[in-house]
C-alpha cells in the first residue's frame, strides 16, 4: 500500500489569499514541480483477502445449492436401501464439490489480488482520478470544483477490520454515479475527505478569482454536545478501537455545531418506523371482526349461529382450536415483528450525530453498520421539514437537507419527487427545537421567509372535490363495495347463488365496506381542509418556501439560486376559478425535484413569476 502521507495536501499549504491566480497547491517543506506526476494511493490491501472471503462464501453457497441438490436426487433415486452401497460415490461426488471450491476459491483470490494491483486513485492539481480494471480499463476524472458530497459507509465486518467504502458523489445529474473507492483504511479516508473538500475550496475560489475562505461561517459551537442515548457510548467505544487496521484519528476540521438522540427521540424514531403500520392493520382487523360480530344479528337473527357455524366448519378443516390459535399467532408475530424492526430502527440510529464542520454538514449514524454523510453547503438545495399524521399529533417532525444525488445500480433516469429524504438531519424532533437546529446547522438558511401567502379561498372547494370525489379513496370503495354487494344479489335473484347464509355474510362485509368507506371519505375531508389552512408560498430576496398541509405536511424552503426553472400551470377549472398552480424545479433528488402549490390566486402566481425572472421585481 502506498504511503498516504506522500502528496498529501492540506489547507495549511493552500496558496495565499494574496494569490488566487495560482492553479495548483503546493507542499511547504518540499515543492512540486507543477507537472510532476501525482503519486498513486492503493486501497488497504484488507479488498484481497477480506474482499476475497466475500466473493468465497458466495461461491460456496452456490456450490452447496447445485452439489446438495445433486447429491438428494441421486440418493433418493434409489432410497434408503441403496445408500449404503451407494456412499462411495457420494464421497466422490462430495470430493469433486469440494476441490471444485477451492479451485473457483483460489480463482477468486487471485483475480482480487490482480484487481487490488489495478485499483489505485491519485490527487491531481485540478482533479481526482480513479483508476480500476484488469482487461478493460477504467479511469474516472472528478473535478474537484464538482465534487458534491464525500460519503463514507461501513458494513460490519469492515467496521472490524477499520475499513470503508468512500463514495464521492457529482453533481452530474441523474445520469451519475458515485465514484466508489472500496476498502479505503479508516484513517485514509478522514485524510482524503479532508483533502477533497479543502482543495474544493480552493479550486472554486481560484476560479472565481476570490480569497480562499478560511473559516467557518456558524457561530462557535458552545462546548460539548447536548446529552445523546444510552447506544452513543457503544459507538464512541467503536470509533476509539476504529478497527483493527483504523489507524490514528485525523483533525478534519474545527466543529462549531453538534448534537445527536436523546433516549426518547431515538425510541420514537424506532416505534414509528414502517412496520408499525402492520400492528395497525392488526387493529382495525380486530375492529373489522368486531363490527361483523355487531351487524351479522340485523341479517342473522343471531350472531351466535353464524359464529357456530364458522366454527364447526374451522374445526371441521382444520381440527380443534386451531382458527383461534392461527390468529393470536399472527398477532403475536406481528408485534414481536414490529418490537424486532423498532431495535433494528434503533440500532441503525445508535450513535447518530448531525455536526456543522468549517462550511461542511456531517450527519453519521449506525451502531453496527456505519454510515456517513457529509456535504457542503453550498450543495445544499433545500431544507425539508416533514411531519406525518402521528408526528402531527405528537408535535414532531423530521428535517432533512435536499441534496444533489448520484443514481444507484438499476436507478437511472427514475426522478425523485418532493418526498426524497435526502440527508436525514434528526429523523424525531420537537416542531420548536427546528429553528435552533438549521440556525447551528445552516446558519445560510437565517432568513427564510415565513409570512406565507395562503392558497386561494375557492381553494377549499377545489381540494374538496379532488380529494373526496375525484382522488377520494372513501368513494371508490363505496362504489366498489356497492358493484360487489349488486353483482351478489343478481347472482341471488337468478338463482345462480342460492345460499341465504353466504348471502347474509357478504350483506354484512358490504355494511362494513360501507362504514370503512364513511370513515375514509371524513379522512378525505379533513385532509382536504387541513391542506387548505396549512398550505402557501413566501419568498423574500433570497429564499422562497412553500408548505402542503393535510394529514400530513411538508414544508420545504430552497433558495432562489438553486432554483432550475419555474412555471405556472392552470387547468380550464383552475381558470375559470381564477388559481394557478406554481411549479419550482430544483436540483435535489437524482435527475431533479419540482415543488408544487396547487391554487394559488393568479395574482400571487404573476408576482412570483415577476420574482423569478432574472433582475426581476426582487423583494428587499
Amino acid at each position: 500500500m502506498t504511503d498516504s502521507s506522500q502528496g498529501a495536501w492540506s489547507p495549511q499549504s493552500q496558496v495565499p489569499p494574496s494569490q488566487p491566480q495560482q492553479p495548483a497547491p503546493q507542499q511547504p517543506e518540499s515543492p512540486q514541480p507543477a507537472l510532476q506526476q501525482p503519486v498513486r494511493h492503493h486501497v488497504h490491501h484488507s479488498y484481497i483477502w477480506l474482499g476475497g472471503i466475500q466473493a468465497a462464501l458466495t461461491t460456496l453457497v452456490i456450490v452447496l445449492f447445485a452439489g446438495g441438490s445433486s447429491i438428494i436426487g441421486a440418493l433418493a433415486d434409489g432410497g434408503f436401501a441403496r445408500i449404503v452401497g451407494g456412499l462411495p460415490a457420494v464421497a466422490l461426488m462430495v470430493g469433486v464439490a469440494l476441490l471444485g471450491f477451492l479451485a473457483l476459491a483460489g480463482l477468486v483470490f487471485l483475480v482480487q489480488w490482480w484487481s487490488y494491483r489495478h485499483l489505485y486513485y491519485e490527487l491531481g492539481d485540478e482533479e481526482f482520478s480513479l483508476y480500476s480494471g484488469i482487461f478493460n480499463k477504467k479511469r474516472v476524472h472528478v473535478p474537484y470544483q464538482r465534487i458534491q458530497s464525500v460519503d463514507q459507509r461501513a458494513t460490519l465486518p469492515q467496521r472490524v477490520f477499520g475499513v470503508c467504502t468512500v463514495s464521492i458523489d457529482t453533481a452530474g445529474g441523474a445520469s451519475n454515479k458515485a465514484v466508489q473507492i472500496p476498502y479505503v483504511q479508516k484513517t485514509r479516508a478522514e485524510e482524503l475527505r479532508r483533502e477533497l473538500f479543502a482543495r474544493k475550496q480552493y479550486a472554486v475560489a481560484a476560479q472565481a478569482g476570490a480569497p480562499v475562505p478560511g473559516g467557518p461561517v456558524a457561530a462557535p459551537f458552545p462546548g460539548a454536545a447536548e446529552a445523546g442515548n444510552v447506544l452513543d457510548a457503544p459507538a464512541e467505544i467503536w470509533d476509539d478501537v476504529r478497527g483493527v487496521f483504523g489507524g490514528a484519528a485525523v483533525d478534519t476540521g474545527r466543529v462549531t455545531y453538534e448534537y445527536g438522540l436523546s433516549n426518547k427521540e431515538l425510541v420514537l424514531t424506532g416505534l414509528s418506523n414502517n412496520t408499525a403500520f402492520l400492528v395497525v392493520v392488526i387493529g382495525l382487523v380486530g375492529a373489522f371482526a368486531q363490527l361483523v360480530d355487531e351487524i351479522l344479528p340485523l341479517f342473522m337473527g343471531s350472531s351466535d349461529q353464524v359464529m357456530n357455524a364458522l366454527m364447526s366448519t374451522g374445526v371441521g378443516l382444520f381440527g380443534g382450536n386451531a382458527i383461534a390459535a392461527g390468529v393470536a399467532a399472527f398477532v403475536l408475530a406481528s408485534v414481536v415483528l414490529w418490537a424486532l424492526s423498532a431495535v433494528g430502527t434503533c440500532i441503525a440510529f445508535g450513535g447518530f450525530r448531525a455536526r456543522r464542520r468549517d462550511s461542511r454538514i456531517e450527519v453519521e449514524r449506525g451502531l453496527l453498520q456505519h454510515q456517513f454523510q457529509g456535504v457542503d453547503i453550498d450543495r445544499v438545495q433545500s431544507v425539508v421539514v416533514r411531519q406525518s399524521l402521528i408526528r402531527r399529533l405528537l408535535g414532531y417532525c423530521e428535517v432533512s437537507l435536499g441534496r444533489i444525488d448520484a443514481a444507484s445500480e438499476g436507478q437511472e433516469g427514475q426522478q425523485q419527487g418532493p418526498g426524497h429524504q435526502g440527508i436525514v438531519v434528526h429523523p424525531f424532533v420537537k416542531l420548536e427545537r427546528v429553528p435552533e437546529i438549521l440556525a447551528g446547522l445552516v446558519p445560510e438558511f437565517a432568513d427564510v421567509p415565513v409570512d406565507n401567502k395562503p392558497v386561494a379561498r375557492v381553494a377549499l372547494r377545489r381540494a374538496l372535490v379532488r380529494r373526496c370525489l375525484i382522488q377520494g379513496s372513501g368513494l371508490w370503495l363505496a362504489v366498489f363495495v356497492a358493484a360487489f354487494q349488486l353483482t351478489v344479489h343478481l347472482l341471488y335473484a337468478t338463482h345462480t347463488l342460492d345460499d341465504v347464509f353466504a348471502l347474509g355474510v357478504m350483506n354484512a362485509c358490504a355494511v362494513v365496506g360501507y362504514v370503512f368507506a364513511v370513515v375514509l371519505f371524513v379522512g378525505d375531508a379533513v385532509g382536504a381542509v387541513l391542506w387548505y389552512r396549512g398550505s402557501g408560498f413566501a419568498y423574500n430576496r433570497r429564499f422562497m418556501q412553500v408548505s402542503n398541509g393535510g394529514l400530513s405536511r411538508e414544508t420545504v424552503s430552497f433558495p432562489r439560486a438553486k432554483i432550475q426553472f419555474g412555471y405556472t400551470k392552470a387547468n380550464p377549472f383552475q381558470r375559470a376559478a381564477g388559481t394557478a398552480t406554481i411549479n419550482a424545479r430544483t436540483a435535489a433528488g437524482v435527475g431533479g425535484t419540482t415543488i408544487r402549490l396547487i391554487d394559488a390566486t393568479e395574482d400571487d402566481a404573476r408576482a412570483w413569476l415577476e420574482w423569478l425572472k432574472p433582475r426581476g421585481n426582487v423583494i428587499q
